[in-house]
């Protein structure tokens, strides 16, 4: 892949998380500053590769689980320094909530909640032998859960999610299971992002979000993983 087809591709990653609906070459010929045309070229070679797609609807391109790899790998090596950088508004609000939280359960629950309203995604954590969610409506207001075959998918994704957790125990402190990645309810066309984290029920705590394969992951990943981070810095301050 060449650097601008691996810059349309990060493009059409964005704005597509942003609008929800597929990119054209019009909008990418603009923040390139070149025509119509050679965008259109570009995408061509990207759809042969297999990082975006055509749907059947539209002339726009919208990204593939591959192409959101792709983007979700140049986004974590990118990213090493991020925890020595100051934290951004999020991030403090995210701190904020967790500080002072009280109990250990109510001090995660705090952090769910707060993930929940600044990704407006499902957010998840593991409490003991549980799995504490929020945001369902969240979720499920997404364009892409409208249907009933939609919904039945990610329900059985979450009725199968805590035990998966447990059993298969992810040791990343960051880890982004994308798509047909998902080692369960592959079809839902949904993402998870864990962070990994001790706590007094466990070594291997995790807090996160699912949410629809179109997310903004540069944001979520940050916030996630700053979760994990801050939420175990209060849990044993």
């Amino acid at each position: 892949m060449t650097q601008r087809q691996e810059a349309i591709l990060m493009s059409v990653v964005e704005q597509y998380a942003e609008v929800a609906s597929p990119v054209g070459s019009s909008l990418l010929s603009k923040l390139f500053g070149v025509s119509s045309a050679t965008i259109r070229a570009e995408m061509a070679e990207l759809e042969k590769l297999g990082y975006i797609k055509q749907p059947h609807t539209s002339a726009g391109r919208i990204p593939t689980d591959k192409g959101y790899r792709y983007y979700v790998n140049i986004l974590s090596d990118n990213n090493s320094d991020h925890s020595r950088l100051t934290e951004r508004r999020a991030e403090r609000a995210l701190t904020a909530r967790v500080e002072g939280g009280g109990l250990p359960d109510r001090t995660i629950r705090n952090a769910v909640d707060t993930l929940v309203e600044l990704t407006h995604n499902l957010g998840i954590a593991t409490i003991g032998n549980q799995l504490y969610m929020s945001g369902l409506s969240n979720l499920f207001g997404q364009p892409e859960f409208v249907s009933g075959q939609d919904v039945q998918q990610i329900a059985r994704l979450l009725d199968n999610l805590e035990p998966w957790l447990r059993e298969a125990a992810p040791n990343e402190p960051l880890s982004v299971y994308i798509g047909t990645e998902n080692p369960i309810g592959s079809s839902a066309n949904a993402s998870l992002i864990i962070s990994r984290f001790r706590s007094p029920y466990s070594d291997r705590s995790y807090i996160g979000v699912l949410g629809p394969t179109r997310q903004q992951y540069r944001d979520v990943m940050n916030l996630v993983e700053h979760a994990g981070r801050v939420l175990e810095d209060a849990l044993y301050e």
